[in-house]
């Protein structure tokens, strides 16, 4: 079981343990885990212009100045939801987005739920699919990823990572001022890097 207090530090710092580690929900429909290949780092109020907690909460925002560990959704393109894992030291916010990884487990209902993938490595491929694949909606705002339905695991070992601006955060909270995003060189969950013209908040 992980110690929550591993979620309270610097989301830049938190980002990086999060890869090669097991997330898994539970549903009526079944269970799928997926082992993280990719994240990105999120900042709170004043301290990064592309978090969406930049200017403060707000009742979207809210779950990322809550208890470290938690989980934040958000609707996104009006119809996919993106998950990250709350994280920031007390007082503060933030947010580690999951952008990608590999399905580990439940693969038969990983792809009924991505039924548009053509090959297994795009089941979690990105933000929006990754949160498809897990059956995870957004009334899961706020809910607890140590307990059920959900499990965190995380890898055994540190495992070997690169690091590089954030994708779709352009302007201030973008390009090389902001390296946050992390993934693990040469595996099949990393999404293709795109620069993106919107800035996020």
């Amino acid at each position: 079981m992980i110690d929550r207090s591993v979620f309270r530090d610097d989301p830049v710092s938190v980002a990086p343990r999060l890869l090669g580690a097991t997330l898994t929900h539970v549903t009526d429909a079944g269970t799928v885990s997926i082992r993280l290949s990719e994240v990105e780092a999120y900042r709170g109020v004043g301290r990064d212009p592309g978090s969406h907690a930049h200017r403060g909460p707000t009742p979207r925002t809210a779950t990322m100045f809550a208890e470290p560990g938690h989980l934040y959704a958000y609707f996104t393109y009006g119809m996919h939801v993106c998950l990250n894992v709350v994280a920031h030291s007390s007082g503060e916010a933030g947010a580690v987005l999951l952008r990608g990884g590999t399905v580990v487990a439940g693969l038969e209902l990983a792809r009924e739920r991505r039924p548009t993938a053509s090959i297994d490595r795009d089941l979690a491929r990105g933000p929006a699919r990754l949160g498809l694949a897990l059956g995870v909606p957004l009334a899961a705002d706020g809910a607890d990823l140590l307990s059920s339905p959900f499990s965190l695991t995380l890898p055994a070992e540190t495992v070997t990572f690169e690091s590089g601006p954030r994708t779709g955060v352009s302007g201030a909270g973008g390009g090389g001022d902001y390296p946050w995003r992390f993934w693990i060189p040469g595996d099949a969950g990393v999404s293709p890097y795109k620069r993106h013209p919107r800035a996020l908040g």
